[in-house]
């Protein structure tokens, strides 16, 4: 397996942008996630990592080699596509050898081979079968399959549970974390679902219109957004923002909406202009006697927990609180916020005003 580094990566289609001068490392043996929107250039940063694309400017290194502008057949690559891409006139079995086969290995090798890669996919019992006939996740099963066999340097995927329904894609998003863990891959997955990233991933990369907007793990991601889109495209409910406007000083613990103080971590630099209060549905918390004051529109019940869509003068957000705690339409409540689980913005460029926050950007130019 093998690190592989970027940098200043970009993509150009005539007049259009695809990518904007990324850098990042990702480490031997890291599952890392491209996350974003449709037409964020994910997969087209993929595909240059891969060699199916080559950059318009920048280096793309694989285990210390440079290989930006070799084609995809010299950079020791497997990829996994959403749609399988399996030959359908193959059983499983020639599906999987097929790589090998290309490659002049000799049939024993060829069948130890197979037998070890059947064996840690659990697809022995379907080796001879012709792969038209397969389940979905059966067939993601071969595609995968077809990829390690040759043990590659890295593996990319694109979006390869897409194809699959909502119940199926978790199963087989446990299954292929535990084979990378198996396995210490090097592996590159595309994907717009912020739950897959942050259930498989070690690190993310969160792009938008080309452009890095945050790296790092899923956890700082989360906690610790560095962008407004950050904040509104990881959670579900995603974060919500208080709209205010006003002035904050170095070393300030609080803001003031609506006449009200509310907390926030220790603010590094003096800002003035417009703000947003950005803070998780859970870590919204009700009180009778809190000053800032909101009113319940929806309750919507959830088993264990309700999502509450409150109405606030700054604005609406959505609390998750315990289904045990009394709520009703058209209560008006009190809200509470622990400082350190808030995320100051300017509004305007989108930047979260905490400095370290802002460490998980990455410049792009």
């Amino acid at each position: 397996m093998a690190e592989i580094v970027i940098k200043n990566l970009r993509k150009e289609f005539g007049d259009f942008v695809a990518v904007q001068s990324s850098s990042f490392t990702i480490e031997d043996g890291e599952f890392f996630m491209l996350l974003g929107p449709s037409g964020c250039g994910k997969t087209t940063t993929l595909r240059m990592i891969a060699g199916l694309e080559l950059p318009s400017s920048g280096d793309i290194y694989i285990d210390g080699e440079e290989v930006g502008q070799k084609p995809a057949s010299q950079r020791d690559i497997a990829f996994v596509f959403q749609m399988f891409a399996l030959y359908p006139h193959m059983n499983v079995r020639k599906n999987i050898s097929y790589p090998l086969v290309s490659q002049g290995m000799s049939r024993a090798a060829v069948r130890e081979k197979v037998a070890e890669v059947s064996r840690i996919l659990g697809i022995e019992d379907i080796l001879d079968r012709p792969v038209g006939g397969l389940s979905g996740g059966d067939r993601q099963r071969v595609a995968l399959g077809r990829a390690i066999v040759r043990n590659p340097k890295a593996f990319m995927m694109d979006e390869p549970l897409g194809a699959l329904d909502a119940e199926f894609r978790e199963h087989m998003a446990e299954e292929l974390r535990a084979l990378h863990d198996r396995m210490n891959a090097t592996t590159v997955y595309v994907t717009h679902d912020q739950l897959e990233a942050m259930q498989m991933g070690d690190k993310i990369v969160v792009m938008n219109h080309g452009v890095i907007e945050q790296f790092g793990t899923p956890q700082d991601i989360y906690d610790k957004p560095a962008t407004m889109f950050v904040a509104d495209f990881i959670g579900s409910p995603p974060m919500n923002f208080l709209k205010f406007s006003g002035t904050v000083d170095a070393g300030a613990s609080a803001v003031r909406l609506e006449h009200v103080d509310l907390p926030v971590p220790e603010v590094r630099e003096a800002f003035d202009g417009d703000m947003a209060y950005g803070v998780r549905p859970e870590h919204i918390h009700l009180s009778d006697a809190a000053p800032y004051r909101a009113t319940i529109d929806a309750v919507e019940y959830l088993g264990t927990t309700q999502i509450l869509t409150l109405d606030t003068p700054n604005g609406k957000l959505r609390a998750r609180i315990s289904s045990e705690q009394p709520a009703r339409a058209g209560e008006s409540v009190g809200l509470t916020f622990n400082g350190n689980t808030v995320t100051l913005f300017d509004r305007q460029s989108g930047r979260a005003l905490r400095s370290e926050l802002n460490a998980g950007v990455l410049s792009h130019g």
